[in-house]
């Protein structure tokens, strides 16, 4: 047990070094006002998060090891609805029912433009808290999508608004949706109604 908090301790001050040395190598980066930064539970992290998915017009990339705040589901799905194509990754612990998260992200599932892929327990752990908006904004940093992870949790939301630190998310992103130890969504629950 101390093995996986360590190491998930490790991957999330990894994720935000590599934030950080992406952004502090861009030129005049401190000039640009590229970067806001929240903090929760001061603020409330999920009105946030579903502003900026609710101002998205063409895609969102989104890579979660938790996704069970139904606010946060809800506003991928209204987003999907309005021409949106959206791609959710998610670590295998999330989905199996938990009540209405679990219904929400089943509605989410369903919606046209909608893929999501499930990476597989085997290693390494994937736990990003983040997504990227039309190929413009990258919002990543501590905070799960989880209510409590954004309400009420010691967490930060690091939102950066700059092309060369969106597109490398992006070339993650596809290099780890590109892997072949995962399971589309729907073939996990091929029956659900």
């Amino acid at each position: 047990m101390q093995s996986s908090v360590r190491r998930r301790v490790s991957l999330t001050l990894l994720t935000a070094s590599l934030i950080l040395a992406s952004v502090s190598a861009l030129p005049h980066a401190h000039d640009q006002a590229a970067i806001e930064l929240h903090y929760a539970p001061e603020e409330n992290l999920e009105r946030i998060d579903v502003a900026l998915i609710e101002a998205a017009q063409h895609d969102i990339d989104l890579a979660s090891y938790v996704l069970t705040d139904v606010a946060v589901i809800e506003a991928l799905t209204r987003a999907a609805e309005r021409g949106v194509i959206i791609r959710v990754y998610l670590y295998e612990s999330q989905i199996y029912d938990h009540g209405r998260p679990f219904q929400a992200l089943q509605d989410l599932r369903r919606t046209r433009g909608v893929t999501i892929k499930v990476k597989s327990h085997a290693e390494p752990l994937m736990h990003l808290k983040s997504y990227q908006i039309d190929g413009r904004l990258l919002r990543s940093g501590s905070a799960n999508f989880s209510a409590s992870g954004l309400k009420a949790q010691d967490n930060d939301m690091i939102i950066i608004n700059e092309k060369s630190v969106v597109d490398r998310f992006k070339k993650e992103f596809d290099r780890m949706w590109s892997r072949n130890n995962h399971l589309v969504y729907k073939d996990v629950y091929p029956t659900f109604r």
